[in-house]
């Protein structure tokens, strides 16, 4: 960053024209991204990102922290360019979220322009090295919805189960199946079990800023870094424990106390506690035999002198280029036509066909008010179809989204494990070879079971035309259809059939290309191409 020198500041460098530029090209940034801000705003009202408000300013106090280190240069910065090419990726990632109207992607572009700026400030050379501050901003990002519900059905189950395994091994009758832990008297659904796993994402910022700060070995910080996670799912199960240990001994009405007392900051500050020992521990082993108060560098003095340096600040021909792109931004954006909603055009699955060949549907079946919220769907049909000739029903669900960027579809692969079935089998394929149609049919194909009931199943994704398998590939989708069509709109499908116990999986499965076929020919009336 280019300085005003010191000996010739007036009381008017408070207004230099390069803070002048710094600050339009600030405010025609949050104007530009604000759908990403929005976003934010958002998902910071959640019990999981409640900890987002924070993240900037704890990336602030990184970056001055590291400011420090850094002399003030009165003269020429060369290395400028980089900052623009990335100035240029977000904008240009900017933009696809915004004609996909998907707004996390805003959300993210806003970290970029923030490392642009820093790049075009003190240049590559020396802007590249504060990467900590700018990397930690990630933090107050919302996970994407494929991400977040895998990775959460994913910890609850490890850390139910292994607090269910402490309570088998201090005698405490429990079962769990699928999202129930069955303690006799209490049955606990998962979700409420592990909201204490709420922490894990301050947890992951706090042993973020702790790694930085800590002085020890590299490999020392990457350990702390790592051992959050395992860390909160640990306590979480230990947490579950002494819920059914309390239960079990002295009734379920102490319970509710317990509850309120520890799924709240105690979860939290437990786990910092045990950060800091596993830090002190490490240095026990460490040749230098350093403290924990030597190793961590809490030095705070000085910040407010380097928070003054912005008043200092040149205008550089690249910052300058900087806000005059910003603010064309933001002209541009306002200035294009505005583009009206496309009116998809469809049936309502209120009106779907009671009878599909020989297959005889059942009332629409209403799911619970809570898995309606879950869901998000703006219609839905959920029927079980049977035919006299066939062993078993076959179950047809279809969830339509009017857009999908706000939330959207939720794979199987996350709802049925949840609901207490284990995936024995599953693959992705084009089955459309098997059935004779003309064109590319890709779907999964999956075996579940829960106890001694088996069932094969089919399930995709339906995104204006293309059926698709993986859900990461139907994201995809939706940004592209977004971008190019101002379409988000799309549906989740399902079968699934119980495998009787004298006949096999492919003959199960004949019942779902069946239901398939007949159902194939009408599918576009109600989710459209």
């Amino acid at each position: 960053m280019t300085y005003l020198n010191p000996e010739n500041r007036s009381l008017s460098s408070f207004l230099n024209p390069g803070l002048f530029w710094l600050l339009i090209a600030t405010i025609s940034a949050v104007i530009f991204y604000w759908e990403g801000i929005e976003a934010l705003l958002k998902a910071w009202q959640l019990p999981e990102y409640s900890h987002g408000p924070l993240i900037p300013v704890l990336s602030a106090l990184l970056f001055l922290r590291q400011l420090k280190e850094v002399p003030a240069n009165y003269g020429d910065v060369p290395d400028r360019t980089p900052g623009l090419w990335l100035l240029g990726l977000s904008l240009a990632f900017a933009l696809i979220g915004k004609f996909s109207k998907i707004d996390d992607i805003v959300a993210y572009a806003l970290i970029l322009w923030v490392g642009a700026v820093l790049l075009i400030s003190f240049g590559w050379r020396v802007g590249k090295h504060f990467w900590p501050p700018v990397l930690h901003l990630v933090y107050m990002l919302p996970l994407p919805d494929v991400f977040y519900y895998k990775m959460s059905t994913w910890l609850q189950k490890v850390s139910s189960e292994f607090g269910v395994w402490i309570l088998q091994q201090i005698n405490v009758p429990v079962y769990l199946e699928g999202n129930i832990i069955d303690l006799g008297a209490l049955k606990l659904h998962v979700a409420e079990a592990c909201s204490g796993l709420n922490y894990l994402f301050p947890i992951l910022s706090f042993s973020y800023i702790f790694a930085v700060l800590y002085k020890g070995p590299m490999w020392h910080k990457a350990v702390l870094l790592l051992a959050a996670a395992p860390i909160t799912v640990m306590m979480n199960s230990v947490r579950i424990a002494v819920a059914g240990w309390i239960a079990q001994h002295w009734g379920v009405e102490h319970l509710e106390g317990f509850t309120h007392f520890f799924e709240g900051w105690v979860i939290f500050m437990i786990c910092i506690v045990l950060l800091f020992m596993l830090a002190w521990i490490m240095l026990r082993f460490n040749p230098e035999k350093m403290s924990l108060a030597d190793a961590l560098d809490l030095e705070t003095s000085g910040l407010g002198t380097q928070a003054m340096r912005l008043t200092l600040v040149q205008p550089s021909r690249a910052l300058i280029i900087c806000t005059l792109v910003t603010v064309g931004s933001v002209a541009a954006w306002h200035a294009k036509p505005d583009v009206a909603q496309v009116d998809v055009a469809r049936d309502p699955f209120a009106i779907f066909p009671r009878t599909l060949g020989d297959w005889r549907s059942s009332e629409n079946m209403p799911l619970g008010e809570s898995v309606e919220i879950v869901l998000g769907a703006d219609d839905y049909h959920s029927v079980q179809l049977t035919n006299p000739n066939a062993a078993a029903p076959v179950g047809l669900f279809m969830a339509w989204y009017n857009d999908q960027a706000d939330g959207g579809t939720h794979s199987p692969e996350v709802c049925l494990p949840g609901a207490g079935w284990e995936i024995a089998w599953l693959e992705r394929v084009d089955i459309a070879p098997e059935l004779g149609l003309s064109e590319e049919f890709n779907l999964n194909r999956a075996v579940i079971q829960k106890g001694q009931t088996r069932m094969v199943g089919y399930y995709w994704f339906e995104q204006q035309g293309r059926h698709i398998a993986w859900d990461m590939g139907a994201k995809f989708w939706l940004l592209w259809n977004g971008v190019t069509k101002g379409r988000t709109d799309g549906a989740m499908v399902r079968l699934l059939t119980t495998i009787a116990p004298n006949e096999t999986e492919k003959q199960a499965e004949e019942r779902l290309k069946s239901v398939f076929m007949e159902m194939n020919t009408v599918l576009h009336r109600y989710i459209p191409d």
